[in-house]
């Protein structure tokens, strides 16, 4: 298993962004892209593609890298598919960044088998989305989290997107997670700054990430050590600068780069659910094709494509 310890933290511990917890083993902070899984023409999960995204945003300034989040299209996939996706990108970055694996499914005993899959390939740790579909109370919560941290030595991140998932997590249960040893921080994509700020301020010795593109510079204002970027996916340029503008202590200019991600969002919104990150990948002309996204989910037809090429001109990104 690589080793990401002290060194990253202390990164951030000399810088104006908010360090990470002091129960994080991983230090976690600064941008960690949830990176796409790449699929060929008949919608076979391409794993060079996949591990050469993850390359990509690392090269780029990358601080980590999360397979089989929500861009990573992990609902579509199978266990074996996830599973190989896990160890392309383990494979590819190595020592170079932590690789924390998107392990959540709807079953604690299906998360249990990808946890323990993460750890015998080498992630770095790994992040685990409320179950979904059904609903989740305080105690079914507590013991989902506790038998996958239990499963692994590695470090374990909640990842809450409640408008996805149907589940929200009460701070109350955020609370009794927070007990769990080796439960060090918290993925947050719930949108609801009041509650974030609450659970950051509960809990400093936990890790905090932003999970949205509208809540980078929000994020890092409210102790946030780091952000999980769609945008990161497409163009890690910027959002690394946006951190770094902050860390240095520019938060003008940091709330300038926040701008900019507004509109790229924007224009990555164009069209069908999440295919603007694939077609900025593609529009990009790099030297790896991610493909498209699987059905049901669509890509861009031809006039959405050539809009979003032209947004992305006027901003200066191609």
């Amino acid at each position: 298993m690589a080793t990401h310890t002290s060194d990253s933290a202390e990164t951030s511990d000399d810088g104006n962004a908010p360090s990470p917890g002091a129960s994080d083993p991983l230090g976690i902070h600064g941008v960690v892209p949830p990176t796409v899984t790449a699929f060929d023409a008949d919608e076979s999960v391409d794993y060079d593609a996949t591990a050469a995204h993850a390359r990509f945003v690392v090269d780029r300034g990358a601080h980590g890298v999360f397979p089989l989040g929500t861009n990573g299209e992990f609902p579509l996939l199978t266990p074996d598919e996830r599973d190989g996706v896990v160890e392309a990108v383990v494979e590819e970055i190595g020592d170079d960044a932590p690789v924390i694996a998107g392990v959540g499914a709807p079953s604690t005993r299906q998360t249990v088998a990808h946890a323990e899959h993460a750890e015998r390939v080498g992630a770095d740790g790994v992040v685990v989305v409320t179950p979904y579909y059904y609903p989740l109370d305080h105690e079914a919560a507590v013991s989902h989290y506790r038998a996958v941290a239990e499963a692994v030595d590695l470090p374990v991140y909640v990842y809450h997107i409640p408008s996805k998932t149907g589940n929200s997590l009460s701070l109350d249960t955020l609370d009794a997670l927070a007990d769990i040893e080796n439960l060090v921080g918290l993925k947050d994509s719930s949108k609801d700054v009041p509650w974030l700020g609450q659970a950051i301020d509960a809990h400093p010795e936990m890790t905090f990430l932003a999970g949205s593109d509208s809540l980078l510079f929000p994020g890092l204002e409210v102790g946030c050590s780091g952000m999980v970027s769609a945008v990161a996916n497409a163009f890690p340029e910027l959002v690394v600068e946006l951190y770094e503008a902050y860390d240095d202590g520019d938060e003008e200019r940091a709330r300038e780069l926040q701008s900019e991600v507004y509109d790229v969002r924007s224009a990555l919104k164009r069209g069908p659910y999440m295919a603007g990150v694939k077609t900025a990948l593609d529009v990009r002309d790099l030297d790896f094709d991610v493909g498209s996204l699987r059905s049901p989910l669509r890509t861009m037809d031809d006039e959405d494509r050539e809009a979003l090429r032209s947004d992305l001109s006027e901003l200066g990104l191609l």
